[in-house]
């Protein structure tokens, strides 16, 4: 899944380093402390010790020390310190309840959090007080996209962009949000604007990206997922976002190249069943359900590595694992259409199963079966076809050599039982795939009848 809608920047950073050169020496003098300002890039400690230094002096004006405490409250919640940060808004807000930058620095500490409908309050209140601020028009259309009211964010980012034509990032907003109603040309128009005026937002391509996939333009998705790595390199889900688009180019390989990025930077559950999903597309099941099992302990709930690790399951001839991780899969998501279809079509083949007729069940009895992959061949319709299959050409080409030459029908029977000897040996081992060797079994065989 790609990430859509980021949150706005509350802070920047500014960083001032002074070189001085007198003759042929360079001298360097000490780094002054960061400005304390909204929308700079300073990193957050080095931008809280600045607003510190400006809020202990005694000698700045009142007005000055509440815009610094709300620039530091914003740095605090970036740091992680969310409950310090809220509680200095709320110290600036006691202290005057007219401030609307106050406000929409709540409200959006509030939507970050979760907390959608408090956060509406605080962004109404921003809007009131500063009815003229693009601001807070942008952060409460923010807060409707989170709600899913995409109609009424289109509506403030509307105004937004009434007040301030070039405000970049809520071109990007806008684009979320019709990319959420499934306007995805309106959405690509959007992304356009906002990397007309800011070409180094990273995400806003990643975000065209998406929606450009979404209308089949896969080569201009890879584009634009490229650009992102190359603006921000440090992201793991771009790397994510492009080897989802590789994958849908065909390209498996050079997607799980880019998965292995994601991953180095930070694994993730999503990031190994996607990687896990290139594998299985290149029919390296084993690998596929390695990625799998390490998204599962990962996060024992991630559903859709249960779906599609029964998927390959299946393509390895063991549908008695497969039915397990579908039935899981339904468990923890009942409305996924897919998973439920799956343990459908695997619970009736193997419920067929206990109803064949004696010609579609193996050569062996599947009651008395010890092995897992004979119990794999009594739990798969397919399999347990071949098996037959198998046996009734075996007997056949047996009794045919028998009639002319003994020695050839021994050959043949040795054959047979080296067969079932590397099949009950190599079944769970990696890079053996048991439908495969079945069929070439039959072929040889079908080959020799004729």
């Amino acid at each position: 899944m790609r990430s859509l809608v980021s949150p706005l920047a509350a802070s920047a950073a500014l960083a001032i380093t002074i070189l001085t050169f007198n003759g042929a020496i360079a001298q360097t003098v000490a780094e002054p402390p960061v400005i304390c300002a909204p929308l700079t890039d300073a990193a957050p400690p080095k931008l809280i010790e600045g607003c510190t230094v400006l809020i202990d002096n005694p000698a700045t004006p009142e007005a000055d020390r509440l815009d610094a405490t709300i620039t530091r409250a914003v740095a605090l919640f970036s740091s992680g310190q969310a409950a310090k940060a809220m509680a200095e808004i709320d110290a600036v807000i006691a202290r005057d309840p007219n401030r609307a930058r106050a406000f929409r620095a709540r409200g959006e500490m509030l939507r970050q959090g979760g907390k959608t409908e408090a956060a509406f309050v605080a962004l109404n209140e921003a809007i009131r007080l500063e009815p003229e601020n693009a601001n807070g028009y942008a952060n409460r259309g923010n807060a409707f996209n989170n709600a899913g009211k995409y109609d009424r964010a289109i509506e403030d980012y509307n105004e937004a962009l009434r007040l301030k034509p070039d405000f970049a990032q809520v071109f990007s907003d806008r684009g979320a949000a019709w990319y959420f109603k499934g306007e995805y040309k309106k959405a690509i128009a959007d992304y356009d604007s906002a990397i007309r005026l800011d070409p180094s937002n990273a995400r806003t391509y990643t975000n065209r990206g998406a929606a450009y996939k979404k209308i089949g333009r896969t080569d201009r998705a890879l584009q634009d997922s490229t650009s992102a790595i190359r603006i921000d390199p440090s992201q793991p889900e771009f790397f994510d976002n492009r080897g989802l688009d590789l994958a849908a180019n065909g390209d498996h390989a050079g997607a799980i190249a880019d998965y292995d990025e994601a991953i180095k930077i930070q694994p993730q559950p999503k990031f190994l069943v996607n990687r896990g999903d290139a594998h299985q597309a290149r029919k390296d099941y084993d690998r596929a359900i390695a990625d799998y099992d390490a998204a599962l302990k990962l996060d024992p709930k991630f559903q859709r590595a249960y779906n599609n690790r029964g998927s390959a399951w299946v393509r390895k001839g063991d549908r008695t694992r497969a039915l397990q991780d579908y039935a899981e899969a339904v468990r923890l998501d009942p409305s996924d259409k897919t998973a439920a279809t799956n343990h459908q079509e695997i619970a009736q083949e193997t419920e067929r199963l206990g109803s064949l007729s004696t010609k579609n069940l193996p050569s062996f009895n599947c009651a008395t079966a010890r092995r897992q992959v004979e119990k794999a061949i009594c739990s798969d319709a397919g399999l347990a076809q071949l098996d037959r299959n198998i046996n009734d050409v075996f007997l056949r080409v047996v009794a045919s050599a028998e009639s002319g030459n003994h020695r050839a029908a021994l050959a043949l029977t040795r054959q047979q039982r080296d067969f079932i000897g590397k099949r009950n040996a190599s079944f769970g081992r990696p890079g053996y795939d048991l439908r495969q060797a079945m069929e070439e079994r039959l072929e040889k065989l079908n080959a020799i009848a004729r």
